[in-house]
């Protein structure tokens, strides 16, 4: 896995050395994005160490590459009006697609975090074929390309998220049990047309991506507390470790596999061919089924039987969130980290889990006499892991701006 620079954590301070120029460039977009956009170019000087000259010097560099962008002029000091900084909109874009159970997803983002374009298919792709799926989402995304393209911005870069395994080196898709996916080589499978874009793209854990959007307000900027054990909800259960915005992937990116941590020994077969596994009580499968419910029932039925009261419901997920707290239990015992960002499926469901998970916290995690953890629903988005990879894809941009400014 590729991990993003904590763009938005303590400001970088300038250096000297040979590559004065391009550090420095850095320095400034790290701290205007880090900040969201607002700062003069009197308050990054002040905040980076840098001259006013040389911020001047570099800014403009900046702006005329469309990475950086002014706007209305506003009054600072007395008599001396401030320009605020703002990262450009629809001048440069990033892109995150999707494969999971049972939707494909595409999303485009520019440096501002504005959405330029997007997409989302349902379907059923459990134990499917690649050689099928990959395609069909490579023409899904050469159409979203081609309509950024031709509103005049810059696309830098992409990122495919797949539940599962990947090979961070070679992009190959390891394992995805619930697709059925076994060492697929997924980038040349996305078809000619995507190709034709001449785009890099990078293959990702899913849940690692939608952890980062969950630890991201805008490219570059992280919400207020960017470090927390980040779990998702979807047919399947899958984890991430975010420590100040970056993802903290092991030695081989695999870190986070929550969902295949055994509840119970003897419990029922996984797609990954283990028993008990928490995915097979807290997936979006497993608890529409414990609940009598179809498997294709929207979210809202869920929530709408959960509110009447349903007795079967609430115990579903009282199953879930039992299941829930030992695994997550186990993990913040390893990790010390004292706070959890529950996602996708399980973000809505966060107040009926809360009590069966709170429990067993207090009965499994060794520090709950001396710590509070926190516990809360990431923010509502219907494909967060192609925010992720867009995000992903923007975050060269902002931490290596020389390779796309001229040289001087």
């Amino acid at each position: 896995m590729t991990t993003p620079s904590r763009s938005g954590g303590a400001q970088p301070a300038a250096r000297r050395q040979s590559s004065l120029r391009d550090h420095n460039l850095s320095v400034i977009t790290r701290t205007v994005f880090g900040e969201g956009g607002g700062l003069s170019r009197a308050d990054v000087a002040a905040r980076t160490g840098l001259t006013r000259a040389t911020v001047s010097r570099l800014t403009q560099e900046l702006i005329d590459a469309r990475i950086l962008a002014e706007r209305h002029t506003q009054v600072g000091r007395p008599g001396r009006p401030a320009t605020p900084l703002f990262p450009a909109e629809r001048t440069m874009a990033g892109v995150g697609i999707e494969v999971n159970i049972d939707y494909m997803a595409g999303r485009v983002l520019d440096l501002a975090g504005h959405t330029l374009a997007q997409f989302k298919e349902p379907g059923d792709f459990a134990a499917s074929d690649p050689a099928v799926v990959l395609p069909t989402l490579g023409e899904l995304a050469a159409v979203m390309l081609a309509e950024v393209r031709a509103s005049g911005a810059r696309v830098v870069g992409a990122h495919l998220a797949i539940p599962g395994l990947v090979d961070a080196t070679t992009g190959t898709v390891l394992l995805a049990p619930n697709l059925g996916w076994d060492r697929v080589d997924a980038v040349p499978l996305l078809g000619s047309r995507f190709e034709a874009h001449g785009l890099p793209i990078r293959v990702s854990n899913d849940a690692k991506l939608q952890a980062l959007a969950a630890a991201t307000s805008s490219p570059g900027h992280l919400v207020p507390d960017p470090t927390f054990l980040y779990v998702s909800g979807d047919v399947g259960i899958g984890s991430a470790i975010i420590v100040d915005g970056a993802i903290e992937g092991g030695q081989h990116g695999w870190a986070g596999e929550l969902g295949h941590v055994s509840i119970e020994p003897s419990g029922p077969a996984c797609h990954c061919g283990s028993f008990g596994c928490l995915e097979r009580y807290a997936g979006k499968h497993a608890v529409l089924d414990a609940a009598l419910l179809p498997l294709d029932s929207p979210p809202e039925e869920l929530l709408r039987r959960l509110a009447a009261g349903d007795e079967r419901t609430h115990r579903a997920v009282a199953r879930a969130g039992w299941a829930l707290g030992i695994g997550i239990s186990d993990a913040l015992n390893l990790i010390d980290i004292p706070k959890v960002v529950l996602g996708t499926g399980l973000a809505p469901l966060v107040p009926w889990l809360l009590p069966a998970i709170r429990r067993e916290f207090d009965t499994r995690l060794l520090a709950a006499r001396f710590i509070e953890i926190t516990l809360e629903g990431a923010p509502t988005d219907p494909s967060p892991a192609s925010a992720g990879g867009a995000l992903l894809a923007l975050e060269k941009v902002i931490s290596h701006p020389a390779d796309w400014v001229p040289a001087s």
